[in-house]
């Protein structure tokens, strides 16, 4: 199936809010290697000017890639993720993620790029807090491999 670029646009409804934890926070630092004391201990992340721990700013991409799931798996979109190379990922921070945070993240298509029997699809999530404050957007860049490739 070609991807349909009747998704160039397309705002697909945010998931239920993502609930930033303490715990949550140390695994990814840990699996990143980050290293500040920001992102471990709460009386460092504190002392920093921080409500509590900080996530790295690669963080984004587990609220992201939620939001990124309603147009996957959008059958009008037409994308077989078994054929799915990701190709870029962006991020501009508005402000950092810390624990106890809401997020909201809501996903729009850009861009459909035909590529030969492919398509490359750019897709923007803006994550905010459920109170509405901005807290990061996201860039994604997917190359659909065609049938014959």
């Amino acid at each position: 199936m070609a991807i349909s670029e009747e998704v160039v646009g397309r705002t697909y409804p945010a998931a239920p809010a993502y609930q930033v934890s303490r715990e949550k926070i140390r695994e990814f630092a840990s699996v990143v290697k980050a290293t500040d004391s920001v992102h471990f201990d709460v009386e460092s992340a504190r002392a920093a000017g921080y409500d509590d721990l900080v996530a790295p700013p690669t963080f984004a991409i587990i609220v992201s890639q939620r939001a990124d799931a309603a147009l996957v798996q959008d059958p009008s979109a037409g994308i077989d993720f078994s054929r799915v190379v990701h190709t870029e990922q962006r991020f501009t921070h508005h402000r950092p993620i810390v624990a106890g945070d809401e997020l909201l993240a809501a996903v729009t298509v850009d861009q459909v790029r035909p590529m030969g029997s492919g398509a490359m699809i750019t897709s923007r999530v803006e994550i905010t807090t459920v109170a509405g404050e901005q807290v990061a957007t996201t860039t994604s860049s997917l190359l659909v491999r065609g049938e014959d490739q």
